[in-house]
């Protein structure tokens, strides 16, 4: 409110303490802990896959124990630190079946990735994952009227010549486990393209909440029908941290991207390819070859690159605005 005569300040006055920020801008970027935060996530995510794969190759424990101990560890993980909230408030979703069918996505491409794990390396498996972005950028515009331009779309193809590189199909045959592969990556782009439609609707608790109970309440009879006995204290310690690995990976993952935002954090998740290699060799004795290098390579400079089309678009939306 402005005054017509202003009021008279005495000069001995003690000075007057420094206003507060408006409470409407946001909170400043803190992008050294959330990259921080993201190369621990990742690390996580390799940590489990790594583990998912010794348990079903050298342990010889079936995919659906693994996939379903995986979920239950997560969720047990879940009721025990978020134990003062009312299951109600993490059940509060106003888009129950579009949230059940996103956690049979998440089920889907968690034991498509698994049965993967079996046959192929990890620095495979995570490459043809990295599609995933790209064909989300592809799929958004007629799920979510988020249509690409046609640099973007040039990306994506190169992208998926990417792929070709890695299998190299004609070259050589090609193994049944990248079919699952593929699965892996189609299912998690369904999946991130149904976190982004609901997260207008749902609280992040409440969505992470409902992505882990087909997996866990859906693969129980199957997991008990086939269940084999852990024969030594390390195989139950590997079936015991899959859903620590998992849920603390998704919580540390959460998390950077409430300190920067993605157009910061998107291109350190493939720091998860370089987490990858390390775990093959050191457990596995694998090393990648040289087509899944190149291969590699070009899909991360597609998405990087979607990355930076994204951010210039937003960028040029910004000044076109009307104010």
């Amino acid at each position: 409110m402005n005054d017509s005569k202003p009021e008279a300040v005495p000069t001995d006055a003690a000075p007057a303490p420094k206003a507060a920020p408006p409470a409407h801008l946001p909170r400043p970027i803190n992008t050294i802990k959330a990259i921080g935060l993201m190369f621990v996530a990742v690390t996580l995510f390799a940590g489990l896959d790594t583990s998912a794969k010794y348990l079903a190759t050298q342990s010889g424990l079936p995919i659906v124990q693994i996939v379903w101990s995986r979920f239950t560890g997560q969720f047990l993980l879940m009721l025990t630190f978020l134990s003062s909230l009312p299951l109600s408030e993490l059940l509060a979703t106003r888009k129950l079946k579009w949230e059940i069918f996103r956690s049979l996505m998440m089920a889907g491409t968690t034991g498509c990735n698994f049965i993967a794990l079996q046959y192929l390396r990890l620095d495979q498996t995570i490459t043809v994952v990295f599609l995933a972005p790209l064909v989300v950028a592809l799929l958004a515009g007629p799920f979510l009227g988020e249509w690409v331009g046609w640099r973007r779309l040039v990306a994506i193809l190169v992208g998926f010549c990417g792929i070709l590189i890695v299998v190299r199909p004609g070259f050589h045959s090609l193994h049944f486990a990248f079919i699952f592969a593929f699965g892996t990556m189609l299912t998690y782009a369904i999946f991130m393209l149904l976190t982004r439609y609901l997260a207008a609707f749902d609280k992040p608790l409440v969505m992470l909440f409902y992505s882990i109970l087909i997996g866990t309440f859906g693969l129980m009879p199957f997991a008990l029908w086939q269940w084999v006995w852990p024969q030594t204290i390390g195989q139950w310690a590997l079936l015991s941290i899959l859903g620590m690995l998992g849920g603390t990976g998704h919580y540390f993952f959460i998390h950077a991207y409430r300190l920067a935002p993605a157009s910061i954090l998107s291109p350190f998740l493939y720091v998860q390819l370089i987490s990858m290699v390390g775990f093959g060799y050191f457990v596995f004795h694998d090393l990648p070859d040289i087509w899944t290098l190149i291969g590699s390579g070009v899909i991360i400079g597609s998405g990087v690159y979607l990355l930076h089309r994204e951010r210039a678009t937003r960028a040029e939306a910004r000044l076109t605005d009307p104010i």
